[in-house]
């Protein structure tokens, strides 16, 4: 497990009823220490403590040893550094599988391109993704999630190997529509806090999340995604959930904005990752280079990016041309 946040605390705590031996690897020595001394996350998941089954390391050779499949949950925008240096200490057929939602800013490349191009094509990627919270996978609370790989066999060797009890895994062929819309429904999120931020009730939370919807989808099916994907866990549950949930980061971060907070003072006091600032940036570039039309996404990216004041995005939204839907 690469990645000792709060989505690789509780995955290694949920998957530990199918493993003998999980290994989990966070960049920082000393924070790495403390968890396998402590036998908990402090510092993003406070409470939920390490089963017996769980090591925590920061050294990637001893973590990345004899290991059956790995699991990578680390951010955005430093996976590929991590997968690089990672690469030498990975054998050959071992499946790496993809639990970061996000979209590579510079590159515009999806998470299991990232891991394709930075362990020199490794044979098996799969991604995992879904509507979840990290605080309610480690109570053990029931939750369904998608396994995606281009090969049927390996998301349903995966599905089988990794479902428990309390996480249901479907299996999917459709790895750009789950990686697209576990991606960009955190943009989508923020827009829908914002709404929050600004005092907007359900009426104007409920129009921003489904016409977001339509936007990742449009974008989604142009990168020759499944509509049929869209329309499931890892689309409108995983959006859903966002958007709305009291424990969504990214939803957060736009009720902050929406309250007239500057993102630098946000993103300064805020711990754990949104990804949602990050991939609003590459979403907004990858519109322009497929010629999608996504007009909340244009003005998530003109808050977040170019000072533009929340309630005027919100109300140029609704002055936008009339359409059909």
């Amino acid at each position: 497990m690469l990645g000792a946040g709060s989505w690789g605390t509780a995955l290694s705590i949920a998957l530990t009823p199918r493993f003998e031996v999980i290994r989990l690897w966070g960049h920082d020595q000393a924070r790495a220490d403390e968890m396998q001394w402590q036998r908990e996350n402090k510092r993003y998941l406070p409470g939920f403590r390490l089963p017996y089954q769980v090591t925590v390391s920061s050294s990637l050779p001893a973590t990345l040893a004899e290991s059956d499949a790995i699991l990578s949950v680390v951010p955005s925008r430093h996976l590929r550094t991590v997968l690089q240096a990672a690469a030498p200490h990975v054998s050959r057929g071992v499946p790496i599988i993809s639990a970061t939602k996000g979209i590579e800013e510079r590159t515009l490349a999806r998470m299991s391109q990232v891991i394709a191009q930075s362990v020199k094509g490794p044979e098996r990627v799969a991604v995992l993704s879904g509507p979840t919270f990290a605080k309610e996978i480690a109570a053990g609370e029931p939750a369904a999630v998608v396994i995606a790989a281009e090969q049927s066999e390996l998301a349903q060797e995966i599905q089988r190997a990794f479902a428990t009890l309390a996480l249901r895994f479907y299996a999917s062929h459709d790895v750009v529509g789950v990686e697209i819309g576990g991606a960009l429904k955190n943009v989508i999120a923020i827009g829908a806090g914002i709404c929050r931020g600004l005092g907007l009730g359900s009426n104007s939370v409920a129009a921003l999340v489904t016409r977001g919807l339509a936007e990742i989808t449009r974008l989604a099916l142009v990168m020759d995604a499944s509509p049929r994907t869209l329309s499931g866990l890892t689309g409108l549950g995983d959006l859903v959930l966002t958007a709305t949930g009291d424990l969504s980061r990214n939803r957060m971060v736009g009720m902050l904005l929406g309250q007239g907070q500057p993102l630098s003072r946000i993103l300064a006091e805020t711990p754990m990752i949104a990804e949602g600032v990050s991939t609003c940036r590459a979403a907004h570039h990858l519109g322009q280079r497929y010629g999608v039309d996504l007009p909340i996404i244009q003005r998530m990216f003109q808050v977040l990016y170019e000072d533009k004041d929340p309630r005027t995005a919100i109300r140029e939204l609704m002055d936008r041309p009339l359409t059909s839907e």
